[in-house]
């Protein structure tokens, strides 16, 4: 923290008045003053000062696929695989396939990503990949990082272990924290089960249609295909979480209670560690329906599910992720597909992994989980539950985008802020939470607004795409800055369709997109400073930065509206309603020190609104730090602001609220 550090300050000889300078910054910026003196007088070092004291409440994230951010090192775009497409995996023209990113072009490149303040890069899976899966004329490549093989070692086509290492060292000169994303659930397809793959099974059990989930009440593991089959693995007593131990799982000797899985010849070694090419250490129990228990044992689109209840999994995995955190020195992780992995194994690996980061220097590892879920009860269970820290937002995704879109009036933010009482005091009542309005998966913000508003002018997309950004910037959370956003990005749908490279791109299906506030298409390098949405974003940062509220501070809402029905005039929640009566929306922020008050004001409305708004009653001016604020309050306790069209007016108060310092 940065009290902290200044308590290491004291004997130095540095004059007070930077000492102070520096207490009200990040540590980022104040090693920033710190350089400006001269080096006889700065006995300070980077190292005493690195990015590693900062809390994570924090930073400001930037996140993308390295596959699609900058070419840096062309050699590498086939991985050094022999062969065609369908081989190595590489075809620039094809959304489906490795564009040619790689970890050189994102270190050339770390001077943008922090110019736009971003603070920590969340770097997507860096691990080797199988180049190509899926089925004739299904195929796709890995260059998203998900069908990972090796789980030790950087895939060659985003570069090597020196790669990597540049890339860490760069960000952590900058100040700037690296969050690895990480997968412990599956590893890529390489099992087949003798039922549904094996062309030459002639056995009356062979199925048609693909690998159907088969539960453990109707495959036990005691039993080969099903409870009359012949008897198997004699005194294993299941997975329960009292029965999670290595004495019972060395019962567990057979694999084949629901499949007959087996490992294609050629690839009966091609994961690493060697230990991941033992069938014993999967679910094998076929496809997922996304629901129930094979939401925990199914196969993930073909994907090996990992049997994570048992023991040489779990140690596995934490030996695993350990050695990453040891060797380049990672700030935290993104832990994909969160909810498909038993309660007891999260409970393991959270504190091994926390642990392990402080023995070395890192005392604010940083652990985030995927949940795909909007309902902040569903998140908390696993905050609650499963040990996590912090989920990603989901549920601030969902609110921002149906009030932003005009969809739903702003009452329907103040609903979702309630929630956070749910998570509990790891969050600091949702301050920890990675807050985001799009990303690789679901689609970009800007592509769902278009889609959900018919006709939205280049113009007004623009407004609200910048308005969604505001708000992320000054809410409570941690923002996360969805790469290409910055640059007016909008995507045709989610998934591939939101995974356009920054680069020059080759794919017809993304150079036909009308970017935001540019001319320019994705067919052009497109790492322009000067973009509206790269200078509105650098521009809330900093505000965000320089006071300590928005980082850390309490979130109370001061204003919102449930929206009238124009033809009723009853109140309502969700569909069409008045523009004039559900579009306002005011929250302050207090920091958490000094109790002094900032107050944001919002309107998603297309005309500008003038509004009231309850402020602290010792509160008699404001400052304006983003938009006009008023020089003094209306009458005691209340301020008149006046609010642009989509726009946002940010203004620090005079008064204070002792509840709200910690």
């Amino acid at each position: 923290m940065i009290e902290t550090m200044l308590g290491r300050l004291k004997s130095s000889v540095l004059p007070s008045a930077i000492l102070l300078g520096c207490a009200a910054l990040t540590l980022t910026a104040c090693s920033a003053v710190l350089a400006s003196n001269d080096a006889e007088n700065t006995v300070i070092s980077a190292e005493v000062l690195r990015s590693a004291d900062r809390l994570p409440v924090d930073e400001i994230v930037y996140f993308m696929l390295p596959d699609r951010f900058e070419n840096g090192d062309m050699a590498n775009d086939t991985g050094g695989f022999p062969g065609g497409k369908l081989d190595h995996g590489f075809d620039p023209t094809d959304k489906a396939f490795y564009q040619g990113g790689d970890l050189k072009g994102l270190t050339s490149r770390l001077d943008y990503i922090q110019g736009m303040g971003a603070t920590a890069i969340w770097l997507g899976p860096i691990y080797k990949n199988k180049p190509v899966q899926g089925g004739p004329g299904q195929e796709s490549s890995g260059y998203h990082g998900y069908w990972i093989t090796d789980f030790t070692d950087v895939d060659p086509h985003l570069g090597t272990k020196a790669d990597l290492k540049a890339f860490v060292s760069g960000a952590h000169e900058r100040g700037m924290k690296v969050y690895l994303d990480i997968i412990t659930n599956h590893t890529a397809d390489v099992i087949s089960y003798r039922e549904c793959h094996d062309p030459d099974f002639t056995s009356p059990t062979k199925v048609e249609g693909g690998c159907a989930y088969r539960s453990i009440a109707d495959y036990p593991y005691s039993t080969e295909g099903g409870p009359e089959g012949t008897p198997i693995n004699a005194g294993f007593l299941g997975d329960a979480p009292h029965v999670q131990t290595y004495e019972n799982f060395e019962k567990l000797t057979h694999q084949n209670y629901a499949y007959t899985p087996y490992i294609p010849a050629g690839e009966e070694d091609v994961k690493t560690p060697v230990w991941l090419n033992d069938l014993q250490y999967y679910s094998n129990r076929g496809e997922t329906t996304w629901s129930g228990e094979s939401s925990l044992y199914g196969d993930f689109s073909g994907l090996d599910d990992l049997l994570t209840t048992h023991p040489v999994v779990v140690d596995g995995m934490i030996n695993i992720f350990k050695d990453w955190i040891t060797e380049y020195r990672i700030d935290g992780f993104r832990i994909d597909t969160t909810r498909h992995v038993n309660p007891e194994f999260w409970a393991a690996f959270l504190p091994a992994m926390k642990n392990h980061a402080a023995s070395i220097g890192i005392p604010h590892f940083y652990q985030f989980g995927e949940v795909y879920d909007p309902d902040p009860g569903a998140l908390a269970r696993f905050t609650r539950v499963d040990g996590f820290d912090q989920v990603l937002d989901f549920g601030f995704q969902s609110a921002v985008f149906a009030v932003v879109s005009g969809q739903e009036p702003t009452a329907r933010l103040d609903q979702f802020l309630r929630g956070d009482d749910l998570y509990g005091d790891t969050t600091w009542k949702g301050l920890t939470q990675p807050t985001f309005l799009g990303n690789h998966d679901m689609g970009r913000f800007s592509g769902m607004l278009k889609s959900a508003i018919p006709g939205i002018s280049q113009d007004e997309l623009l407004a609200r795409t910048k308005l969604a950004h505001g708000m992320m910037m000054f809410m409570r959370g941690v923002p996360v800055i969805y790469s290409g956003d910055e640059q007016g990005f909008v995507s045709d749908g989610n998934d591939q369709l939101a995974r356009e490279p920054l680069f020059p791109s080759q794919t017809a299906v993304y150079n036909d997109n009308d970017l935001i506030g540019t001319d320019a298409t994705t067919a052009e390098s497109n790492f322009d400073m000067n973009h509206p949405m790269y200078t509105y974003i650098a521009k809330t940062a900093a505000i965000r930065q320089s006071h300590a509220a928005f980082r850390r501070g309490a979130m109370e809402t001061r204003l919102f509206e449930v929206g009238t029905n124009t033809d009723t005039g009853a109140g309502m929640n969700v569909g069409q309603f008045d523009a004039a009566t559900g579009t306002a929306f005011a929250f302050s922020r207090f920091d958490p020190v000094t109790g002094q008050e900032y107050l944001v004001a919002v309107n998603t409305a297309p005309t500008a609104q003038q509004t009231n708004v309850r402020v602290e009653p010792n509160t008699q001016g404001f400052t304006s730090l983003m938009g006009v604020c008023p020089a003094t309050v209306a009458t005691m306790a209340t301020a008149q602001l006046d609010v642009p069209a989509f726009g946002i007016v940010v203004c620090q108060a005079d008064g204070r609220a002792d509840r709200h310092v910690r």
